[in-house]
């Protein structure tokens, strides 16, 4: 296994942000803003639209970081919250970086075999929304994801 097998380059952060944003316009969602992690939370490249609320920043990663810190998509990681509300409250307030239990943090796993390499959170509209962009944006890449 290479270390490109194992990384997100600059270069991939920098594709599934712009495609994620380009889905957004596009679709006329609201401003966005992506941020796209390292296997260890870490950002690797965070964009914030013109028009995007600061907190939408803080939103994203914290996406992205329960994702990574779960080992699921933020969506199966909502249906989690529901059912154990106060368990969240506390992981959360634990977790540097936070967590944020809504769809739109998506895991980068390049191969069949799982192995996670980083995570992408999307924050600026319905977490729905949110969600689309990030799939949208890593089709066609090594880390589709058909299962979110």
């Amino acid at each position: 296994m290479s270390a490109d097998e194992i990384l997100v380059t600059a270069a991939e952060a920098q594709g599934i942000v712009d495609r994620a944003l380009a889905y957004r316009a596009e679709q006329g969602f609201n401003p966005m803003t992506v941020a796209v992690l390292d296997l260890g939370g870490r950002p690797i490249l965070v964009k914030r639209e013109d028009g995007c609320g600061f907190l939408r920043v803080d939103i994203a990663i914290g996406k992205a970081n329960g994702a990574l810190g779960f080992g699921l998509n933020s969506r199966a990681l909502a249906e989690r919250a529901e059912l154990l509300p106060n368990f969240m409250a506390a992981v959360a307030s634990l977790a540097p970086g936070g967590v944020v239990p809504a769809a739109g943090g998506i895991l980068l796993r390049p191969g069949p075999d799982g192995r996670v390499v980083g995570a992408v959170g999307v924050s600026g509209d319905t977490s729905d929304n949110d969600e689309a962009c990030v799939v949208h944006a890593l089709r066609g890449t090594r880390f589709a994801d058909d299962g979110h």
